[in-house]
């Protein structure tokens, strides 16, 4: 059986999404696979310091941006810097798991994976490198000289793994979801498994595993307005307690921390309320309009662009009567929901298995 090995990163879920969609769709063509995470792989110290590091970052106002949009993007020797003290760690380690566990295919989909991989090229010179990215616009440190194939979900992304490596072998393909946003209960189904009446106006307001931005502040004062909300806190517990103190004789609001139920809250709800990322290709799948919270910065200010252009999206600052007013707005102009998803699962599988047969595996 062919071995493959998916390399993600523990910043978020995103990453974890893109390598499990990977090893189901490699599974079901007949691959062994094995998911690494490259966090862990740096060590407890290192890989809860860059953790650390990037969570203070985005809390500053205007620092992650500066980070992205003059380091990353422009690969300064600062970011070179940092991507070279993250590899010296990452490499033994992975050299060590490969030597053991050889693998014919290595799919990157975190930016320090793939410049690891990139660096023990030569010593696997049977294994090909797919790297695979949802950001609109790949940063320098995504792109590297050993990578065989990168895997985008946009012409704009296509151009900006070009930027740097203009002869790169680039295909766009959908975004990967979860199966469950592919085959999503009907919104009457959903709501009468949530208890929610069908004519009450129903958002779903989420910010990421990590719970970017004032959500709490937001959902009490969605509620306040008369809106049903269906409040997720990620793994961010600190924001769990306070949507739930908040909640506390609020009728119109419900709490949940990291859940599976995803996609029936996507169905229940008349809107989404979510800051840039993979959240939105998977509201799109279930065909439900978009209200974008601008509370990521760097790549997240990139995606938010890139959704309002996609259309059927709003956005608004993440101020409490900001997402108010917005939301009242949006509500007002939101069509009637689809009945089923919006995307056949056929979609990525086939744009997936048509990439690998355009490297011969």
């Amino acid at each position: 059986m062919r071995r493959a090995l998916l390399l993600s990163g523990s910043l978020g879920a995103g990453h974890e999404v893109h390598a499990g969609a990977c090893a189901s769709s490699l599974a079901r063509q007949g691959w062994s696979t094995q998911i690494l995470d490259a966090m862990r792989l740096l060590g407890p110290r290192g890989g809860s310091a860059g953790e650390a590091v990037f969570r203070s970052m985005l809390a500053v106002p205007g620092l992650y941006d500066a980070f992205h949009f003059a380091a990353l993007r422009a690969g300064s020797p600062l970011a070179q810097l940092t991507d070279a003290a993250a590899r010296r760690q990452l490499v033994p380690r992975l050299r060590d798991y490969l030597d053991d566990h050889p693998a014919e295919l290595a799919v990157s989909v975190f930016a320090t994976a793939a410049s690891a991989l990139n660096v023990l090229a030569d010593r696997y010179p049977g294994m090909s490198h797919v790297v695979l990215c949802s950001d609109v616009t790949p940063h320098r440190l995504w792109v590297h000289p050993n990578v065989d194939l990168y895997l985008v979900t946009s012409p704009a992304a296509e151009a900006a793994v070009r930027r740097y490596q203009p002869q790169a072998r680039v295909q766009v393909v959908p975004p990967p979801v979860r199966p469950g946003f592919l085959d999503p209960p009907s919104q009457p189904q959903a709501r009468a498994s949530l208890g929610i009446d069908v004519q009450d106006r129903t958002v779903l307001l989420m910010s990421g595993a990590w719970g970017l931005g004032p959500l709490a502040e937001a959902a009490a004062a969605l509620a306040d307005a008369g809106i049903h909300v269906l409040a997720v806190a990620g793994r961010n517990a600190r924001l769990e307690s306070r949507l739930r103190a908040a909640a506390s004789g609020r009728s119109r609001m419900r709490v949940f921390g990291y859940t599976e139920q995803i996609p029936t809250l996507m169905a229940a709800a008349d809107l989404v309320i979510t800051s840039s990322g993979d959240t939105c290709a998977e509201a799109r799948t279930v065909g439900r309009p978009l209200l974008l919270l601008d509370v990521v910065q760097g790549h997240g200010r990139d995606n938010l662009q890139h959704e309002l252009e996609l259309g059927d999206a709003a956005v608004t600052s993440p101020r409490p009567t900001a997402v108010v007013r917005t939301a009242l707005a949006a509500l007002d102009r939101v069509k009637p929901p689809s009945m089923a998803a919006t995307r056949s699962p056929a979609a990525w599988e086939e744009a997936f298995a048509t990439a690998l047969e355009s490297m011969g595996l």
